[in-house]
């Protein structure tokens, strides 16, 4: 069950993370979908989008569908987080992020994300990670 808007995850992260980087298009039961606006500060050499720009929207985007399940927590924290690039994201498209938790239990939660450029169907990127919630008190 969703305990949090989309509007009330932005407002909550305006907060607590505002120098995250991407737009939450939708949250749901156990999912999230973020989109990020690809721009000269993603690029690496070459035009291709970077690693980091990548990871750093899958961790937000998880981050996101935990919050919408949990409620507001800033001290939810990545404690893994894996990445297997799997081609070459167009820089000329936005990047589209689709997080699905997998386990949420009351110290961790597991989820993965697939990354796309806008309009392709075919992913850019996965990545698996694990979240430490803190104790409930």
């Amino acid at each position: 069950m969703t305990v949090m808007t989309a509007a009330a995850i932005e407002e909550f992260l305006d907060e607590v993370f505002p120098q995250r980087a991407g737009t939450i298009e939708g949250v749901g039961e156990g999912r999230a979908t973020m989109s990020l606006a690809i721009e000269d500060e993603h690029l690496r050499p070459g035009a291709s989008v970077s690693g980091p720009t990548l990871m750093g929207l899958a961790d937000v985007c998880l981050y996101v569908a935990i919050l919408a399940q949990i409620g507001p927590e800033p001290m939810a924290v990545t404690s893994d987080l894996h990445c297997r690039f799997l081609r070459r994201p167009r820089s000329d498209r936005d990047l589209i992020a689709n997080a699905r938790l997998l386990k949420l239990g009351r110290r961790l939660a597991v989820g993965e994300v697939q990354l796309f450029s806008d309009g392709e169907e075919a992913p850019v990127a996965l990545v698996t990670a694990t979240y430490a919630l803190p104790d409930a008190d």
